[in-house]
């Protein structure tokens, strides 16, 4: 894991590449972090309404919020259309 990048964004886009759900097990591999240190980063996401966490018989599988990746998708939109309009001015 790159020691400069928030885990809670690294966490985020993992789970923003694998919409199927992932355990904290697999995250903390993916991630590069121990499993307890991912648990902890989770925990703060669970708690900001960021992912959700979903029993599926022993394992938690745990996903983004519908809502967030709308968010997200929004900001990446408006940053590309704010890069085109700087761009179109510059020309």
């Amino acid at each position: 894991m790159d020691k400069t990048k928030d885990p809670r964004k690294v966490i985020v886009d993992i789970l923003r590449a694998h919409p199927e759900g992932l355990t904290i097990q697999k995250i903390a591999k993916l991630s590069g972090m121990s499993r307890l240190t991912a648990t902890k980063y989770i925990h703060e996401l669970l708690g900001a309404g960021i992912i959700y966490q979903r029993k599926v018989g022993v394992a938690k599988l745990h996903y983004l919020k519908d809502r967030y990746m709308q968010i997200v998708k929004e900001e990446e939109l408006l940053q590309k259309i704010k890069e085109k309009l700087e761009k179109a001015s510059k020309s």
